[in-house]
């Protein structure tokens, strides 16, 4: 299986300048093969990487960068262009390739060779050729036999430098239980970002503090000169407290993902079209802080990871349709809690979503030719609501309170 391992570089300044001349030569490089690419027909990244050697002999800058960096960034400009050509083949319009300025690209990367993690002194290092060693937080070790493939460099808008291992380990996911017993269906909100069929509710991470603080330094930037030295310098305030807000949110949403991907043997959620709903008129900065998306991929990969079902499921009526007989019934928003007109069955909104994409979920993975709307005839769990700081400090939506386990479940 292939993963990202994210690691805090720590070099000295002259590494650091050496860094940035890196990172602005790969830019330069990039521009002249965007050139070559806007009037020349018929290339390709192969024929135009083979150009390189060439290229030193008159561009010596180029001798100072290793050469497997330099064919990453060919490679990344195709690699662009390919995107364009599958979107606009998708229906949506695009424009073209842009030319890179400085401070639009970041990184560059080492592939198959010019790399190497030692450890001299009792401290980690990542060596770099043409570079040199460079001191990193090696804040957790890389899984046994693990091999790795490529380490990206990057610096982050607030100036700090990371290094980005991509490994291969020999081992192949978890198999998957054949009949999975410890189910959950879990429908995502605003209010309660996460109520699942286990009588679960997670509330919303609550970012105002950060939100406020941020708006601050931007409204201290806006009175600075452009350009300016004190300009930069707020610029980079305003970088952390960007940077603060979503490594709040993605630790929020990586232990809230792990905890269901570990607990459950199969997970159901709503496909949703998270993009989609950020652009919907009202109320589009709490749908863009919620990063459902985001939740959804973090989902999906530590379940593949950790042997546990994922299924995605239609969103459509499932806040609508009874769980108890499938009947829809139509709520506005402000009405939180489900009471069906036909079979009486009476719930919060939120928990009888949830068992209605469990539902759906289910239906789905065993390919019947029922509908996905049919409804599972069980009686819905009582419901406990856990603070989102509880998932961000233990790392688990868990609460203990009378009628619920430890473990999140009805006892």
């Amino acid at each position: 299986m292939n993963y990202n391992y994210r690691y805090r570089l720590r070099p000295s300044d002259a590494l650091e300048e050496q860094l940035a001349w890196t990172v602005d030569t790969c830019r330069q490089v990039y521009n002249h093969f965007l050139h070559r690419l806007n009037r020349t027909d018929d290339t390709s990244a192969y024929s135009e990487q083979k150009l390189l050697p060439s290229l030193k002999k008159w561009w010596s800058d180029l001798k100072g960068v290793h050469s497997k960096v330099l064919q990453k960034v060919v490679q990344r400009l195709y690699d662009n262009l390919s995107t364009l050509r599958e979107r606009k083949e998708n229906g949506y319009r695009v424009g073209t390739l842009k030319w890179k300025p400085p401070g639009e690209y970041r990184s560059f990367t080492y592939s198959q060779s010019g790399f190497k993690l030692k450890n001299t002194g009792g401290r980690t290092r990542l060596w770099l050729s043409k570079l040199g060693e460079i001191p990193l937080t090696f804040h957790r070790d890389l899984p046994d036999d693990a091999d790795i493939k490529t380490v990206t460099v990057k610096q982050e808008p607030t100036g700090k430098w990371y290094a980005i291992l991509g490994i291969e380990t020999p081992d192949d996911p978890l198999e998957k239980p054949e009949n999975p017993e410890n189910c959950v269906g879990i429908d995502v909100g605003i209010l309660k970002y996460a109520h699942d069929t286990d009588g679960t509710a997670v509330e919303s991470l609550d970012l105002s503090d950060e939100r406020e603080r941020l708006e601050r330094a931007q409204r201290d930037l806006s009175r600075k000169q452009h350009g300016s030295d004190n300009w930069e310098k707020q610029r980079r305030v305003v970088a952390e407290r960007h940077a603060e807000l979503k490594n709040k949110r993605r630790d929020f949403l990586h232990k809230l993902s792990n905890y269901y991907a570990r607990e459950y043997d199969f997970v159901a959620v709503e496909d949703l079209d998270a993009k989609g709903l950020v652009e919907l008129p009202g109320n589009s900065r709490n749908r863009a802080g919620a990063a459902w998306g985001t939740f959804l991929r973090m989902l999906k990969y530590k379940c593949e990871r950790e042997g546990t079902h994922f299924v995605a499921v239609n969103p459509r009526g499932t806040t609508k349709e009874c769980a108890s007989c499938g009947v829809s019934t139509e709520k506005p928003l402000w009405m939180r809690k489900h009471s069906c007109p036909t079979c009486g069955f009476e719930a919060d909104r939120d928990a009888n979503a949830a068992w209605n994409i469990l539902s759906r979920g289910i239906r789905k993975r065993l390919g019947s030719g029922r509908s996905e709307s049919t409804p599972v005839e069980t009686a819905l769990p009582v419901s406990s609501v856990v603070d989102a700081k509880r998932v961000v400090e233990t790392g688990s939506p868990t609460l203990k309170r009378e009628g619920v386990s430890p473990s999140g479940r009805v006892g």
